[in-house]
């Protein structure tokens, strides 16, 4: 029996995070080390499981496949494919980062006197989280999907509510309210699209008699499986909402920028640049693959969606006076994006779509981590406190230049590339859908250099005067993140070559092929 490497590294932070909360409540520190040597291990898995998969292979490599719930048909299924592999490596690379930024963010809850461990508990339900959106890309059996995609939600609820932002606002009993109403609100958006999810999960199984990504499939092929028109697009609206509330797409959205702006920055990092792929990642996997004619009959409306959610959300982005809810707009802007690229059913829009979700969740971090760095200095969330930041901390405000730059798509860093894709393959089959979206550039170019030169240009803010630079441990969290937009912004190749095979083998699931260029006739 070959070594079940998938379900290892799906496991570690698991055990990970079981090892943190069980660390005593005296011993913040070791339980911070704890997380972090768990999170780096989980890191060293995903870079094997990265290096042994081979592009041009199977669809779906390093499959585990054993009986779970044999009464109801349910398996656990594993398998890694292009994009799942990518968003892998893209999860396992940014929790330690998330730990390292956060590594004082729980220290102030705690008393000597009191028995419960707020951050053992920070840590260990990061880990958690880790765990089951790593089995989340992993999963090819819908029914455990199902479940990984509900149970994320449990510690998520946990790290908004109990774990919020308290730089701005001490913890007072205004502020904790916020906090709890930005976590019910997580909660109860996303567990209404689940239970709708949960009732097409059962109908697929009714009409499919399997769960299994690849029995359905096999099914399809040799013909066993029809599903009536109208049953498969009730089926994939199922799907889809759940989704597109976990993306976030709009309408669905308003629960990011409250989520996002009460939780520490690196859960909001986690929020918008790790769970929220779930959602766009599943709509490649699920709704395209499971569903291919209702996914082409709903396109013009998703589309149509997702152009809205790209104005919107950057001319929101324009108007804020709050950081972090700023940067949360400016993510519903980007995953409308990431949309747009999915349901454009183009090889330039997919894999540009597919890049997508890992440049934005590298170039977030970067801003957000800084962005959170400048907060706990300051005190506060608000733009109008800040001024000539760069004067007193070259350094952090530098790296959070880079950051915005990146967040802007500025050629040379890496999410140029995908949205370059993402509006060139738009563009090749919805010409005037690609025209709207380019508005989102420029948009975007306005809330980040709006941003920067009111936080870091001009007179010195009394209130920053003694701001301190960015210290060895916060370096540590920054540098190696604009490394990466650098590096992957002039050498994207090591992802193209493995995400290009899977997009091809969804759009051979949707029956499309690239629209041809038309080229007129030498005279």
């Amino acid at each position: 029996m070959s070594f079940p490497l998938l379900t290892a590294t799906a496991a570690l932070p698991a055990i990970g995070a079981i090892a943190t909360a069980a660390v005593p409540a005296a011993q913040r520190t070791v339980a911070k080390w704890v997380a972090l040597f768990f999170s780096l291990g989980t890191l060293v898995l995903a870079g094997i499981v990265f290096a042994r998969f081979e592009p041009g292979g199977d669809r779906y490599q390093l499959t585990e496949s054993r009986a779970w719930i044999a009464d109801f048909g349910v398996r656990y299924e594993l398998g890694v494919d292009g994009i799942g592999v990518a968003l892998l490596g893209l999860t396992a690379l940014l929790i330690p980062f998330v730990i390292a930024a956060g590594w004082h963010d729980a220290d102030p809850l705690e008393t000597k006197s009191s028995r419960w461990r707020p951050t053992q508990g920070f840590f260990a339900l990061i880990l958690m989280v880790e765990a089951m959106v790593i089995l989340s890309f992993l999963a090819t059996d819908v029914f455990l999907f199902y479940i990984l995609f509900e149970a994320m939600l449990i510690p998520m609820y946990f790290l908004i509510g109990g774990f919020g932002d308290r730089a701005h606002a001490g913890s007072d009993e205004n502020a904790a309210k916020q906090r709890s109403y930005a976590a019910v609100k997580f909660l109860l958006y996303n567990l209404a699209g689940g239970l709708i999810m949960l009732a097409a999960v059962i109908g697929l199984y009714v009409v499919a008699g399997s769960f299994s990504l690849s029995e359905i499939a096999a099914a399809r092929a040799d013909g066993t499986l029809e599903m009536a028109t109208s049953t498969e697009r009730w089926l994939f609206l199922g799907f889809f909402l759940a989704f597109a509330i976990k993306a976030p797409l709009w309408p669905l959205h308003t629960w990011l920028p409250n989520a996002m702006g009460e939780a520490t920055a690196p859960v909001a990092v986690l929020i918008t640049a790790i769970v929220d792929k779930v959602g766009t990642f599943a709509m490649l996997r699920f709704c395209l693959g499971l569903f291919p004619e209702a996914s082409k009959w709903a396109t013009p409306v998703v589309i149509a969606l997702a152009l809205v959610s790209i104005v919107y959300g950057a001319l929101l982005a324009v108007g804020q006076r709050d950081i972090k809810r700023l940067i949360a707009y400016a993510s519903i802007s980007h995953f409308g994006f990431i949309i747009l690229g999915i349901f454009a059913m183009t090889s330039q829009g997919q894999s540009g779509a597919t890049l997508y979700m890992v440049n934005h969740g590298i170039s977030t971090a970067a801003l957000l981590l800084v962005a959170g760095f400048l907060i706990t200095r300051r005190g506060s969330r608000l733009i109008a406190d800040y001024g000539g930041v760069q004067k007193v901390a070259p350094v952090l405000a530098g790296t959070f230049l880079i950051g915005g730059l990146a967040t802007l798509s500025l050629p040379g860093l890496a999410p140029f590339v995908s949205e370059f894709l993402v509006l060139v393959g738009t563009f090749s089959a919805y010409p005037v859908a690609g025209i709207i979206a380019t508005s989102g550039i420029v948009l975007a170019a306005i809330y980040v250099l709006v941003l920067y030169q009111r936080t870091m240009t001009g007179p010195v803010a009394e209130s920053v005067r003694t701001m301190p630079d960015l210290k060895a441990r916060e370096l540590v969290v920054a540098v190696p993140l604009i490394a990466l937009l650098l590096l992957l912004g002039v050498f994207p190749k090591p992802l193209t070559e493995v995400v290009n095979p899977a997009v091809q083998h969804t759009m051979s699931d949707v029956q499309k092929k690239d629209p041809q260029p038309e080229v007129e006739a030498a005279k």
